[in-house]
């Protein structure tokens, strides 16, 4: 990739290219549990906190009535932060001259203006349109000309509450280096390769610990040995809807069997993969700025609830509250174990949290990676056919026009699933094989079945 075009897929802020282009869908923001006292005891007292997206400055604030707010973080007096604003339920104060605002950014009151002014009649700052789905906060940064577009009615924002938990978690890195590691399926079968199989019954939350649908001989194999024993495998991608493809990874177990695994990648930057038989998880990567990126995942059970407790405690285990940054970096070689990686882990960088391992992947390339040093192979052949997408897309909306998923309610609305799959299928008649293990997943999936006879 020339550098010109790594400079134009990979800057976000406002009035670059690809930044137009992030601003035209809803970015999630901010988890509700971020303002739950239990995890934050700040937000007892004052439901107020400062968030960054996409290179932009702003602060998110719950209202006395549950309603949230948000406004850039510039006071539009003076332009003191409102970071240190004073919450008052139906809004927020600057502390420099008493300026308040609501939560629609209308402003309420200037009280060291003289008695009668109108000023804050013809004040307003700017504020932006927020939804809350699945336990976290969207917003919508675009032109406010430009009604927002509809999230597509995957299973992640259509499951109920009691099917869906939500993360999030801070690496420091571009936001596209991020989510190309989530749509390479040839990485799993080294950078997540463990010595040795867990037993089965103690792999709930995890990924790659669980059983792949099907037996080999009459055993149930785990994903961690696939991956170990087949690591060449043969990659398909087929694009279902404008922006969204179906990424096939095949690996051949033997003649009469090969293990399937499908995901899928939605632009700009989600893809969804299976987490076990009855769980996927939708992971989003959300640029902070040009140097960092929260990963989002949405685990959607299509079974019993989520056991939300284990799953939020799992993962905090490898983090720093209040802002969900790992415990391991750069700034101690993200715990790397030499004798480990002899042993145990092909990475050598602990075998609980596999999100320490793409970390490591996207933080050593650098805040930015230097495209123009690469040599890609025929295994990246989706993450070229992305590029392609992306710089498309940039050139779409520099001109005038609508990027893939942006999207009316109708096509948002017909946009189900993806489904997702990790199976040992016979291998002459795979892709029925796994399109009806699917289907059966979905029929019995508690939730579905309300749904669709509603």
């Amino acid at each position: 990739m020339q550098a010109a075009q790594n400079e134009r897929v990979t800057r976000i802020g406002p009035g670059t290219p690809c930044g137009a282009l992030m601003r035209r869908y809803w970015q999630p923001l901010a988890l509700l549990d971020e303002f739950d006292p239990r995890l934050d005891p700040r937000m007892a007292g004052r439901p107020l906190k400062a968030v960054r997206l996409l290179g932009q400055d702003l602060v998110l604030f719950r209202a006395a009535d549950g309603s949230f707010g948000l406004l850039d973080r510039d006071c539009p007096h003076r332009g003191a932060d409102l970071a240190f604003a004073r919450h008052e339920g139906d809004g927020i104060r600057c502390p420099f001259h008493g300026w308040k605002f609501a939560a629609d950014g209308h402003c309420l009151e200037t009280p060291a203006e003289p008695l009668g002014s109108t000023l804050c009649q013809r004040v307003r700052q700017r504020s932006y349109p927020l939804k809350c789905v699945a336990g976290v906060l969207f917003a919508y940064l675009g032109p406010e000309e430009l009604a927002p577009p509809e999230l597509p009615a995957f299973d992640c924002f259509r499951a109920p509450a009691s099917h869906v938990f939500a993360f999030k978690g801070l690496w420091r890195c571009n936001w596209l280096q991020a989510f190309e590691v989530g749509i390479d399926p040839s990485h799993a079968s080294f950078l997540h390769r463990f010595l040795e199989d867990e037993d089965l019954a103690h792999t709930y939350g995890r990924q790659f610990r669980g059983a792949s649908v099907g037996e080999v001989d009459g055993e149930r194999w785990p994903m961690t040995r696939v991956l170990r024993e087949f690591c060449s495998p043969e990659i398909h991608h087929d694009e279902l809807a404008p922006g969204l493809t179906r990424l096939t990874t095949l690996r051949l177990i033997n003649e009469r069997l090969t293990h399937v695994r499908v995901t899928h990648a939605a632009f700009p930057h989600t893809f969804v993969i299976p987490l076990s038989e009855t769980m996927t998880i939708t992971q989003m990567h959300v640029p902070v700025d040009d140097h960092s990126t929260y990963w989002w995942s949405f685990f959607t059970s299509f079974a019993e609830p989520v056991d939300r407790e284990t799953m939020r405690a799992q993962r905090l285990a490898h983090m720093s509250l209040p802002d969900y940054v790992p415990l391991h970096g750069r700034h101690d070689d993200w715990a790397f174990d030499a004798a480990e990686q002899r042993t145990r882990t092909y990475l050598g960088m602990g075998e609980q949290d596999i999100n320490r391992h793409d970390q490591w992947a996207v933080e050593s390339m650098g805040p930015i990676q230097d495209r123009t040093r690469e040599h890609l192979g025929s295994s990246d052949k989706v993450i070229m056919a992305n590029r392609r997408t992306l710089l498309k897309a940039i050139a779409t909306v520099e001109a005038g026009g609508t990027p893939p998923m942006v999207l009316s309610a109708g096509e948002a609305e017909a946009l189900r699933g993806p489904d997702t799959i990790d199976c040992i299928a016979p291998a002459a008649d795979w892709a029925a094989f796994w399109q009806q293990q699917a289907a059966a997943k979905r029929a019995a999936a508690p939730w579905l079945a309300s749904t669709a006879t509603a």
